[in-house]
């Protein structure tokens, strides 16, 4: 069996990572560290956990990426081949209320992985970085070339670790590869993110709080792609390269909500303009030309990935329904309803 170390293993893009190399990969043992914060979510792994096929291939250990003694303990357990760390606060409204503890998980524990994958003889670590450490595309897309101008703390601590792990190659030789993917989007995604928060937030019949004037553009990525891809990279990709990850599907929000609601037959009122968050980028745009050299492309059609993922929370309300009712409801639904008292 091949070693395999996924941090973050709990969330959206861990978890489905997971759930692809295990099936993809007969051989390969994954062994998920999570800290569980409010994002990180067991039951997103619970058909892997239970299944008693997996019992050698799949193992939970909870701990913080910040914590050297819990890495270094299961590097030392483990002697992983492969590592790839998924965990981080990524949420650019949470950052902007205590960037703090964006810093410490996303840049200082960034920085505690790769101490221990250099002092344990890691083959390989793929970081996942994001294509908002570009910043706002004005026109044309940003190439693995291009400056990173990130401006809020979210995406400036995700550009931080980016770059603390290419210096772990520059520096000390260590195999490292940087990913910047676009925005993800699937089922088992927490709903503070925009599509899940709209999809449920429809399917209760609750407003749909839309930033400004809702133009801003996203290209939005399958996590079904993103996972194939991540898994193309670390078998085939260079070492000490940065790959873009792009869905190609670039659409305006307002696009995307307009599917939303034609999909689940509600109606235009729901929709409620608030005021714009800072640090709000208007558009993001990557070229993943490098990666499509290789022989790496997206499968999955936008519209028909919409429309599953809107099926998916319609049909796992018991998934939802109690992380909107929890921890959830007190943090976002007082921030919305500020907003939209605003409104």
């Amino acid at each position: 069996m091949i070693p395999v170390l996924v941090t973050g293993g709990a969330g959206f893009i861990g978890s489905n990572f997971i759930r692809f190399v295990l099936r993809q990969n007969p051989n390969w043992r994954v062994v998920n560290l999570d800290k569980l914060t409010y994002a990180g979510n067991l039951r997103n792994l619970e058909d892997i956990s239970t299944d008693p096929a997996m019992a050698d291939r799949y193992r939970f250990v909870q701990g913080d990426i910040a914590d050297p003694e819990v890495v270094n303990q299961v590097f030392a357990e483990e002697k992983f081949a492969f590592a790839l760390n998924f965990a981080a606060e990524s949420h650019v409204d949470r950052s902007i209320e205590d960037p703090g503890a964006f810093i410490q998980t996303d840049v200082y524990g960034a920085f505690v992985l790769l101490e221990a994958a250099r002092e344990h003889g890691l083959q390989r670590f793929i970081q996942i970085s994001t294509d908002e450490v570009y910043g706002s595309a004005v026109e044309g897309s940003f190439s693995e070339e291009s400056v990173l101008t990130p401006r809020n703390p979210y995406s400036a601590s995700k550009t931080g670790a980016d770059r603390l792990a290419y210096s772990y190659f520059a520096t000390y030789g260590l195999d490292v590869i940087v990913t910047r993917a676009s925005n993800n989007f699937g089922p088992y995604q927490y709903p503070e993110k925009m599509l899940p928060l709209f999809v449920t937030n429809a399917l209760e019949d609750e407003s749909l709080p839309v930033y400004g004037d809702g133009k801003n553009v996203r290209d939005w990525l399958h996590v079904e792609d993103h996972c194939s891809a991540l898994e193309f990279v670390l078998l085939n990709g260079g070492a000490g390269e940065i790959y873009n990850i792009a869905g190609g599907n670039e659409r305006e929000n307002l696009e995307v909500i307009q599917i939303i609601l034609e999909t689940l037959g509600k109606p235009d009122s729901l929709l409620k303009y608030i005021e714009d968050r800072k640090g709000h980028d208007r558009r993001y745009s990557i070229s993943s030309d490098k990666l499509l050299t290789l022989g790496w492309e997206p499968q999955k059609e936008f519209k028909n990935g919409i429309i599953e993922t809107i099926r998916w929370y319609e049909n796992n309300r018991d998934w939802w329904e109690p992380i909107k009712s929890g921890d959830f409801k007190d943090y976002y639904q007082k921030m919305y309803a500020e907003r939209l008292a605003k409104a």
